[in-house]
């Protein structure tokens, strides 16, 4: 069993999915795997994923201790203040408040929606919506395009209109009612609760969001041609309600850009190593992402709650009051809020970069 005042490493649980993609998930921890319905890499997860069908399954996409059984959430309950830290259990409850993950597409995803919190209580009774931000690690070109998203509402988009285009399953009309941009690596990206969106072929990302599986698709059947049940896209509410989810007010082009594409901001510099914010709790209060990069060595200082680390990039080690172990490509790792401070240190010619997240803002 991890011990609470120690990094305690986490599998890397794989969540399938209706579109195709993940080929570059296999590259990223060294392996040769095709692209299928496993695009997704769960981390931090104490979240099952929702897919019909698969309901033998509910441990699906949950995390757990490095080489054992054990749930990262069964861990968790059994000493929430140890695990998450006492100001944010007071804040947010003994659970994590957030999810993060790796995905990659070989296809278009569908255009989809997640409903913010007050529609997420109102309509699955959950105290969490699914709020998320995207951050760019890289793509492909797939059928001669560059990596696009999708987001939000063009002006003149209504209700009515949008509904209209679903029941006759107008998917250009729908892509068409989008603002869609091209994204480049280091792009970052906040999609709030209901806010239509949908992730274009050929993006490899990190995703943070509110810790749900909550996803209203408007698409009756991918782009690769894989029929989505009717649960999948209205998430048991029926084909009427589900419309309630989506935010109808829309903006330009520029404002949408200028909203919700975040910059990057530099946190700390040290003499061997750089930490960036990419998104904060001054952009939303739902959780916080940054990426660390470790030329030699960085002295990472934790603030008493729980954070996320997964190892994009690069190996070394990782040392905790003392005590080193060895790190590398590919690994995720939970950082109770016992842990005071880490040392990371690349190994020579294998610079370290990693991401770091914490859950929702746990004010002292």
């Amino acid at each position: 069993m991890a011990e609470y005042d120690r990094p305690a490493r986490l599998d890397n649980p794989r969540a399938w999915r209706t579109y195709l993609g993940g080929s570059m998930l296999s590259a990223l921890h060294g392996e040769t795997g095709e692209d299928g319905h496993f695009p997704e890499e769960w981390i931090l997860s104490v979240v099952s994923a929702r897919n019909a069908g698969w309901e033998a399954f509910p441990e699906e996409g949950l995390s757990h201790l490095y080489g054992t059984g054990i749930t990262l959430k069964s861990w968790m309950e059994q000493n929430p203040e140890a695990a998450l830290g006492a100001r944010h259990v007071a804040a947010n409850g003994p659970q994590p408040g957030v999810l993060l993950k790796l995905i990659d597409s070989a296809e278009r995803l569908t255009v989809q929606v997640h409903p913010d919190r007050q529609k997420a209580m109102e309509l699955f009774q959950s105290a969490y919506g699914k709020t998320e931000c995207w951050h760019i690690l890289g793509g492909r070109e797939v059928g001669g395009e560059k990596p696009c998203v999708y987001l939000g509402f063009r002006q003149g988009t209504t209700r009515e209109g949008w509904k209209a285009l679903f029941d006759r399953q107008d998917i250009p009309g729908m892509l068409s009612c989008l603002y869609r941009f091209d994204v480049e690596p280091g792009d970052t990206l906040l999609i709030e609760g209901g806010i239509p969106h949908a992730i274009g072929a050929g993006c490899f990302l990190a995703e943070i969001q509110e810790p749900t599986d909550y996803t209203i698709r408007v698409e009756r059947t991918t782009p690769s041609g894989f029929a989505v049940a009717d649960a999948m896209c209205h998430q048991g509410l029926g084909f009427e309600r589900m419309f309630d989810c989506f935010h109808y007010d829309s903006m330009t082009r520029e404002a949408v850009r200028k909203r919700w594409f975040l910059p990057s901001r530099t946190l700390e510099t040290q003499p061997g190593g750089t930490l960036t914010a990419l998104v904060t709790y001054g952009d939303t209060p739902m959780f916080q992402l940054s990426r660390l990069d470790v030329q030699t060595r960085f002295d990472l200082r934790c603030p008493g709650v729980f954070c996320g680390l997964y190892i994009l990039m690069g190996e070394g080690a990782m040392t905790c009051e003392g005590d080193s172990q060895p790190i590398r490509q590919a690994e995720q790792y939970w950082i109770p809020a016992g842990v005071k401070n880490l040392r990371l240190t690349a190994a020579p010619g294998k610079p370290l970069h990693l991401l770091q997240c914490f859950g929702p803002e746990a004010k002292a």
